[in-house]
């Protein structure tokens, strides 16, 4: 059955599925950077988890392999895959990463203005590994491997990334009428950003719940609209008639 998006606009296109399944059934060789946030395999509940479901995949590393060799098989060749990660869990995602082919050619680290929790110190970044798909071409302008962002308020997803320094990636490691994908949607930073700085974008997500949050946060970038989403759980996606049909 061919693949039917859960929502399209402006060359951004959201499919719900487990990139698994989604992943296969694309072109290979069809996409100029991924840029993507995947489960951390931690099992993270905190103060999310009292309101919230675990994220998906997050107890299970049995994705990271196959979920991998699918994003490298729709990577173009010379380009470049920036992943976050879960630190604790480096070995896995290094390990994964270099069995495949990639080559780390940077680690980048997303500070964020607030500090969070912590048992031994108190969250305040985040953490990517570029990775390289054969010999990309070096960027024009580089910039530091440290990148500021504010979060927006209130979070619709526990592991949301601030919006510009994700644009800032896309802008220095995309190329102009470049393609995007992020298999890990979530919240849709990566198609947002993308968007915001006109690349095209494909983006695939497994919790129906964040399809709808990605779907509307796109619906309000069309107006300039001051993002209010509430959590999953308390929002109502009034406009339907951007959504296909499932």
């Amino acid at each position: 059955m061919p693949l039917r998006p859960y929502f399209e606009i402006d060359g951004v296109t959201l499919y719900h599925g487990d990139c698994r399944d989604v992943l296969p059934e694309l072109p290979a060789e069809s996409f100029d950077m991924v840029l993507t946030d995947p489960p951390y395999l931690v099992s993270y509940t905190g103060r999310w988890g009292k309101h919230h479901e675990p994220i998906v995949g997050d107890s299970d590393p049995s994705w990271v392999h196959p979920a991998f060799c699918e994003i490298w098989r729709v990577l173009k060749r010379d380009s470049l895959c920036l992943s976050f990660y879960g630190w604790t869990n480096a070995d896995i995602f290094l390990g994964t990463w270099k069995e495949i082919g990639y080559r780390p050619v940077s680690h980048i680290a997303v500070l964020k203005v607030h500090y969070g929790f912590g048992t031994y110190a108190r969250t305040q970044h985040a953490t990517a590994y570029l990775l390289a798909k054969g010999t990309p071409q070096r960027p024009v302008q580089t910039f530091s491997d440290v990148l500021v962002g504010e979060l927006p308020s209130p979070l619709v997803h526990p592991n949301q990334k601030p919006i510009g320094p994700i644009s800032q990636l896309i802008t220095t490691f995309a190329p102009a009428t470049g393609l995007v994908l992020d298999p890990f949607a979530g919240s849709g930073t990566t198609l947002i950003a993308a968007r915001a700085v006109g690349r095209r974008a494909i983006g695939v997500e497994v919790d129906e719940r964040f399809c709808e949050v990605v779907a509307l946060r796109l619906f309000q970038q069309t107006f300039n609209f001051i993002e209010q989403i509430e959590p999953p759980q308390q929002l109502e996606l009034t406009s339907e008639s951007h959504l296909v049909d499932s």
